[in-house]
């Protein structure tokens, strides 16, 4: 398949990676340095299921110059969705298909508003990686997944294709009947735990190991699962339980990608984790105490970072 990756971060180079060394005609949308490094020195991924590195990838910063394509996985932080969205369009064939493997629920929606919900199939990945250094990635966990499928359940042969590409390079992948429900609980997870490592600045093993973070953790997931049953999302009966269970097990030194966000001074998805489940709580009327109060943290520090950056770039 000729497959686009839209956002070479963390996310867009591992699971790019994987598939352009699987054989797949992969091209990287990517900028600044971590374009530099990739033109210069390829793509480096260190990872826990095994490391390698691509000597020559394709890569640009303008989408414009790469003719139509098969797939483009949209892999930009979420508050960037809608300027991908509108950046693509030139990649975009009457086949094209777009999957999001971005944080937050509506990233296929606001792809839907902009493309047309002919190309649009709905995703997730689980993964722990960062960028090392441009053109370096280093995948960390010990899961590193994605699910996706059509968002009314059926499974097609475009479908079909794209979980055989993805299996053919290694990645572990589920073609969901039930994507919607995949991208909630998954929203359930990251929502709490990408706000919780973000505010306490810590990984998660010092928040489950001090009760009072770990009791907080635990409320923001029971918050974000009352919005989830109040806008008639079915997670079933045990989804906290199972999501509690997962992160029990997690390694303690684990960062989320927030707090990753956090350290190097990036704009943080504030919005897209505690501002959702605020701005729905809203809506639905449940209330939603434990964001409320990171929210108002976070979106602090995500105004200083955003300020410094825009300064950085003046100078620039």
């Amino acid at each position: 398949m000729k497959i686009a990756i839209m956002g070479t971060g963390s996310i867009g180079g591992y699971f790019g990676g994987r598939l352009a060394r699987a054989g797949e005609d992969v091209v990287f949308i990517a900028r600044g340095a971590q374009l530099q490094a990739l033109r210069e020195r390829g793509l480096t991924v260190r990872s826990v299921f095994g490391d390698f590195h691509l000597p020559r990838v394709q890569a640009t910063d303008d989408p414009a110059e790469v003719d139509p394509v098969d797939l483009i996985l949209v892999c930009v932080k979420a508050y960037d969705t809608d300027t991908a969205a509108l950046s693509i369009r030139t990649m975009i064939s009457d086949t094209t298909i777009v999957i999001s493997l971005q944080n937050g629920v509506d990233n296929h929606v606001r792809l839907i508003d902009a493309l047309g919900p002919q190309h649009v199939l709905g995703g997730l990945c689980t993964i722990s990686s960062a960028v090392a250094e441009p053109g370096v990635i280093e995948q960390v966990s010990q899961f590193a997944s994605v699910i996706f499928g059509e968002l009314d359940g059926r499974v097609t042969p475009r479908a079909g294709r794209i979980l055989a590409s993805f299996q053919n390079a290694g990645i572990e992948t589920v073609l969901s009947a039930s994507i919607q429900r995949d991208i909630w609980t998954k929203f359930l997870f990251i929502a709490a735990h990408g706000s919780m490592t973000a505010v306490t600045r810590s990984p998660v093993g010092p928040i489950r190991d001090t009760p009072s973070t770990w009791k907080m953790y635990i409320e923001a997931m029971h918050e974000v699962a009352a919005v989830a049953r109040a806008k008639g999302i079915d997670l079933g009966p045990d989804a906290v339980r199972k999501q509690l269970d997962f992160v029990r097990e997690m390694a303690p030194g684990i960062k989320s990608s927030m707090l990753v966000d956090v350290e190097r001074g990036n704009p943080l998805e504030v919005e897209t984790f505690s501002g959702t489940v605020i701005r729905l709580g809203r809506e639905l009327n449940v209330p939603t105490p434990v964001h409320r109060c990171i929210y108002a943290i976070l979106k602090v520090e995500d105004a200083q970072n955003r300020a410094r950056r825009a300064e950085q770039s003046v100078v620039l």
